[in-house]
């Protein structure tokens, strides 16, 4: 029997999922397949959390699958390597995905596709993780943007809320009739992390300009890791928004600026977007460094950010950028260094975030101005005054094992500004 095969990747959801919606409505029976593709997990700790995750919804909705007298095909391996396979045990017709942007991603699935085509099956590719994608958003010249504002008119001139509402409930009754184990995450070589990766929630949203800069408060969405792996869609967060949270759209609408940016500099992911910085000379001192990743820097804003990353794999937003800034700016050390450990340890990373973290540096497009630098004492005051974040998470803060400052804030801004101008200076095209 033919079947058509949806291959999940960052799409977690059997609800409003573009390529299982047109999968089902095709005549062939729709297997549900995921790759646990081992390129990526031999990068990550043996009890990472997003894996647990992954492996959690992924269990979830298996068991919804099995009402239905189907289940999930889960694979261990390379993808390239793993499709072979499957052409051999499946008579395969064709194949859904919903399109990943991220450079990896898209040489994968380029790959992917051309050995498709190869056998003579189907590719089928959706747009889905966003409203509007690749080339939707341009300029009058057919340019894409590189600076926020602009972007951000734009979307929402191009925005109909009409247009892209959820999907209305798929015709499970076309699944593939089949029961298979899922692989566990012993046998993926992995255990099950002790970070509980928390639900997200819009019940403060209404309250998320008034607040989200305050860290004591606790009333941002944590949305992130379920817009990254797709366990909700972008189109029903939307669509359950009112005209009064246009500052969470206008974050929404930040995440697509930096996956365009992405898609057409993918230069950004290892380069300054602007080359006039890459003259500076960071000191990318290790003991320095070391001290910023363990939350010891004697500033109480700063290690409250890295221990909280540390201990639960999350940070405030307005947190890592006080931590993003203090690396760049007060110890000058390269904003890589950061992206890298954020990589290894913030469970709702993804590559466009390193758009922030150049927006940190100073270095990227629409870049704060390399000469704004957060003063993490003033920071302090302003969004945490009480200390009851900073304590919560700096419980040794009025010890005697706690540090004094590493490094003293007017003359560690002086040194940046130093720098930063040096670098300019020196920079040749």
């Amino acid at each position: 029997m033919k079947v058509s095969i949806c291959w999940f990747r960052r799409d977690l959801r059997l609800k409003d999922n573009t390529a299982l919606h047109m999968a089902l409505a095709n005549e062939s029976a729709v297997l549900p397949l995921f790759i646990f593709d081992s390129d990526i997990l031999k990068e990550l700790p043996k009890d990472d959390a997003r894996l647990s995750f992954i492996h959690a919804e992924i269990s979830s909705m298996d068991v919804e699958l099995t009402k239905q007298g189907s289940s999930f095909l889960t694979k261990h391996g390379n993808p390239l390597e793993i499709w072979e396979e499957i052409l051999k045990e499946y008579d395969v017709e064709a194949v859904y995905i919903n399109k990943d942007y991220e450079p990896y991603a898209l040489k994968r699935d380029e790959e992917v596709a051309a050995f498709l085509s190869e056998k003579g099956v189907k590719f089928h590719p959706f747009k889905d993780q966003v409203i509007f994608e690749e080339n939707d958003v341009l300029k009058n010249d057919g340019k894409p943007y590189t600076i926020y504002t602009p972007f951000k008119n734009k979307w929402l001139s191009q925005f109909d809320q009409n247009e892209h509402l959820p999907l209305k409930d798929s015709n499970f009754g076309n699944l593939h009739q089949t029961d298979t184990d899922l692989l566990n995450l012993e046998k993926l070589g992995f255990t099950k992390s002790s970070i509980i990766v928390k639900p997200f929630t819009l019940e403060e949203v209404d309250e998320y300009e008034i607040m989200r800069d305050f860290p004591s408060t606790d009333a941002t969405s944590y949305l992130g890791i379920h817009l990254r792996f797709g366990t909700v869609s972008v189109r029903t967060i939307i669509s359950k928004l009112s005209g009064n949270d246009s500052v969470f759209l206008s974050e929404l609408i930040w995440r697509e600026f930096f996956m365009q940016i992405l898609f057409h500099f993918p230069k950004v992911v290892n380069h300054n977007f602007k080359a006039k910085y890459d003259g500076i000379k960071w000191r990318n001192n290790k003991e320095e460094f070391t001290k910023w990743c363990n939350g010891e820097t004697g500033y109480p804003i700063v290690d409250a950010g890295m221990r909280q990353l540390n201990q639960t794999g999350y940070m405030h937003n307005r947190v890592r950028m006080i931590v993003a800034s203090f690396l760049c700016k007060h110890l000058l050390i390269d904003w890589r260094w950061g992206e890298a450990y954020f990589a290894e340890k913030l469970y709702d990373y993804e590559t466009a975030n390193n758009g922030n973290w150049q927006w940190a540096a100073g270095t990227g497009c629409d870049a704060a101005p390399y000469f704004r630098i957060f003063n993490p004492i003033e920071q302090l005051k302003k969004f945490d005054k009480d200390l009851i974040y900073t304590r919560k998470w700096v419980k040794n803060l009025n010890e005697f094992s706690y540090p004094q400052p590493m490094v003293d804030h007017k003359g560690a801004r002086e040194r940046a500004l130093s720098a930063y101008k040096e670098g300019i200076n020196s920079y040749t095209a």
